[in-house]
């Protein structure tokens, strides 16, 4: 089911408790780094995911989805375009929730895949930036 009204996200984020980025990198200055720290810091237990990232003693750092001994509620992508199909995949086969694939990232066939297999999908929105507005202010 595709989301895109402000209830549907505000109460997917309200839900949601475990949440995989996708495509996290270990530099500071990467939105990907921003929105998993963001995330820690309001409560989300957040599972980060590169295969070429080290793991550091504060957080680990796995090679794929299906690595993390804990229920998904969402997977949140931060890969091109056309490595989503692959993402969207493993988030079935994990018994993910929901798909959030970032903002400027588009793949509607990908999206489709999500929205059949029962995953909630939310597409070209940034997390930190819904969160933002539809939570953490107030709204």
């Amino acid at each position: 089911m595709r989301l895109t009204t402000d209830e549907e996200i505000r109460q997917l984020l309200q839900t949601a408790q475990h949440i995989a980025i996708v495509g996290w990198s270990p530099k500071p200055n990467r939105p990907a780094y921003e929105v998993a720290r963001y995330l820690q810091a309001h409560g989300y237990s957040v599972y980060l995911i590169n295969p070429s990232a080290p793991s550091t003693p504060e957080q680990p750092v796995f090679a794929a989805l299906d690595q993390i001994q804990a229920p998904i509620d969402i997977v949140d992508v931060f890969r091109r375009a056309e490595d989503v199909p692959e993402i969207v995949e493993a988030a079935i086969a994990v018994g993910a929730k929901a798909i959030w694939i970032q903002k400027g990232i588009v793949n509607e066939a990908a999206a489709q895949r999500a929205s059949e297999a029962g995953l909630s999908v939310v597409m070209d929105r940034c997390m930190k930036l819904e969160h933002e507005r539809l939570l953490a202010r107030g709204a």
